[in-house]
This record gives C-alpha cells, sequence and structure tokens, in this order.
C-alpha cells in the first residue's frame, strides 16, 4: 500500500468503475457494484484490492494471490484462484497503469503562493496552483489545471495549454508547449543551443540561436534533462513522447511520435527523428542523422550514420545487431586462438566462423 503522507487516492472504486477505466473485460454475471480499496502486488493484496498479473514469472504467485480482482491476459485465466476476479486485458501492464491511476489521480489544491511571482501580464487559467518562490514572466499562458511548483521560472511569452506541471526548480524558455505536458524538477527547456562559430585567428563567435521549442501533447521530460531552442528554426518533441532523466537534446533535434529516449542520451544537433524510435541509456548521436520510424537503439551505441526505418543497432560505432554479434564472435574466435585455446569452440561457434570466412 502506498503511503499516504506522500500519495492521496480515492476512498473506493466499483467493479464497475475498474473496468471503465482500465480498459478490461469483467466475468460474465459478476456483480459490477463490488467496490475495492486499492492496488497492491500479489503477494500483499487483499480481498479489498486488485492486483496484476502478465509476466510468466509470477504465475506461482498468482495462483495463491488473496486479491479480490487480478488484472490478467486471457492466457493467464487458469491460473486465477476460485474467487478472485479475473479482469482480462489486451494489454495488462497498461491496465494496471490505468486502474492504478483511477486510484492515485494526480491531486492539488488550486492557488497562487504569497512568496511567488506572477507577472501581472501572465494569463493563468483555472485551476492553476503556483508554489512558493516560482516566478512567470511577462505575457506568459498557461492553461487550465497546470501546477508550477516551488522554484520553477517560467520566462517571459512561454505558452503551455492545460494539465502541464512544471517541477520544482525547473526553467521553461523560449517555448510553445501543448497539453498535458511534464517537466520534471531540475529540467531546463529552451536555453541557448551550443552554437560558436570557430575561428583559428578569433577563437568562437558566439552565434545567437533564434528558434524556440515546440513541445506536443502528453510528453514528458526527465529531471535534469536540457532541451536547447533551435538556431534557426525550432527543436520539437512530437506528441507522446517520453525523455528520461539526464537528457541533451540539442538545438533544431526534432523528436517523433511516442520516442522513448532513456537517461544519459545525448542527441547532437539537427537529427531528426521517426517515430516510436527506442534509444536506450547512454546512446550518443552524431549531428545531422536521419534515424528512421522504429528504430531500437541498444545501450552505450554510438551512432555516426542515418538509420533505416526498423533497424536494431548496437555498438559504437553502431552496426545492425546481426553484424554486432558477428563481430563479437569473431574478436572471441581470434581470442582464443591466439590464446591457443580454440579447441573449446563450439560447433556452432565453428560453423559461425567457417561461414564468416567464405563471406570475406
Amino acid at each position: 500500500m502506498a503511503d499516504n503522507r506522500f500519495f492521496k487516492k480515492v476512498e473506493i472504486l466499483t467493479l464497475e468503475q475498474i473496468a471503465q477505466i482500465g480498459d478490461v473485460k469483467l466475468p460474465d454475471g459478476v456483480d459490477t457494484s463490488r467496490t475495492f480499496k486499492d492496488v497492491a502486488d500479489l503477494q500483499n493484496a487483499t480481498a479489498e484490492d486488485v492486483s496484476w498479473a502478465f509476466i510468466p514469472k509470477v504465475r506461482e504467485q498468482l495462483k495463491q494471490t488473496k486479491a479480490g480482482a487480478v488484472i490478467v491476459p486471457e492466457k493467464f485465466l487458469q491460473f486465477v484462484p476460485e474467487g478472485c476476479v479475473a479482469l482480462v486485458a489486451k494489454d495488462a501492464h497498461r491496465s494496471y497503469g490505468l486502474i492504478a491511476q483511477g486510484f492515485y489521480p494526480y491531486q492539488f489544491e488550486a492557488g497562487i503562493s504569497d512568496k511567488a511571482h506572477v507577472d501581472p501580464t501572465a494569463e493563468l487559467g483555472e485551476g492553476c496552483r503556483v508554489e512558493a518562490g516560482a516566478v512567470i514572466g511577462a505575457n506568459v499562458v498557461l492553461g487550465k489545471n497546470c501546477h508550477i511548483k516551488a522554484n520553477a521560472v517560467i520566462e517571459d511569452g512561454v505558452q503551455m495549454g492545460d494539465n502541464c506541471i512544471v517541477g520544482a526548480t525547473a526553467t521553461v524558455s523560449h517555448c510553445i508547449a501543448g497539453n498535458k505536458v511534464y517537466i520534471y524538477p531540475g529540467a531546463h527547456i529552451g536555453q541557448d543551443g551550443f552554437g560558436f562559430a570557430m575561428s583559428p585567428a578569433f577563437g568562437p563567435t558566439k552565434v545567437p540561436q533564434l528558434g524556440r521549442v515546440i513541445i506536443g501533447n502528453d510528453v514528458e521530460i526527465g529531471s535534469s534533462t536540457t532541451v536547447d531552442r533551435g538556431a534557426m528554426g525550432d527543436t520539437v518533441i512530437a506528441d507522446g513522447t517520453r525523455i528520461d532523466n539526464l537528457v541533451q537534446v540539442a538545438h533544431n533535434v526534432k523528436l517523433g511520435k511516442c520516442d522513448v529516449i532513456v537517461s544519459q542520451v545525448g542527441i547532437a544537433g539537427s537529427c531528426e527523428f521517426g517515430d516510436f524510435v527506442v534509444a536506450g541509456g547512454q546512446v550518443g548521436f552524431a549531428g545531422h542523422l536521419k534515424i528512421g520510424t522504429g528504430a531500437q537503439i541498444a545501450a552505450q551505441s554510438g551512432l555516426m550514420s542515418d538509420v533505416p526505418a526498423g533497424a536494431i543497432m548496437m555498438g559504437s560505432p553502431a552496426v545492425s545487431r546481426i553484424d554486432y554479434m558477428r563481430q563479437t564472435l569473431a574478436v572471441q574466435n581470434l581470442a582464443k586462438k591466439k590464446s591457443g585455446d580454440s579447441k573449446t569452440l563450439t560447433w556452432k561457434e565453428k560453423l559461425a566462423l567457417k561461414l564468416m570466412k567464405k563471406k570475406g
């Protein structure tokens, strides 16, 4: 059970409400007025809790759970114990997330702290909350139900839609954002890009960064992440994208819809991503690359050239997954040969080595 000092929940939800919120199918004849009080894991759930199971490792726990209801994929129905209501979902993980949000909706009280500074020209929609130390500049426009947390700074002219959250100490400038944008604590959006004209005679000369950051709807940008504004033109983050903590997004980068960028990724200027791209932790992208829709980049890869749609890339410099495996096997085999240990190769390794030699 979540600690109620930090998390506020609704008192009860009926099965009917849970089914609607979580996009789950109820068993025939079940009492839809039955109420539940919380979500809990399989081992700790009680008859008043909703639990979930969607990976093979928890099947034994599922058989023994005391939960009153459990969210499962159809293939897990046989493991649901008698008396426990099976909530069948096409995507059990997603349904759990929706139901947990139903029990623990994001809540805050509207109001502006007398220790915040809000410029008289700023326009704040109904239901906004601005906490102590926050600064909202001239001509800022915020939609309804926005939450600006302590010591956050929203600079002149910024526009954000409804239901946006700006975390403590985060800063936002030169930005136009849609609805349901969550900027986590310590993130910085819209600052100067790293733009200099280099000269042996004069050193670096600053080039004004005259673009903006355009953020779509339902976007999250993690703690201590930085998103530079465009040099000429805009940096763009499309709808549904999730950016983790400690990510660098340089000027004029364009991220597609529902991209997932994991922590410590560095994206150099003017890269363009398609939709549903996934980049693992610590991936580095050289400038001006085009990354195709659905591409997957393994952690710690170094990208130096364009990536086609749907490709899976690994290594530094990054190559296709198949080529990476071949390279790794070849290096291992060379090391074994050099140490005089070539006889320990398995028949599969010997066959793979033979095939690679034939291909040159």
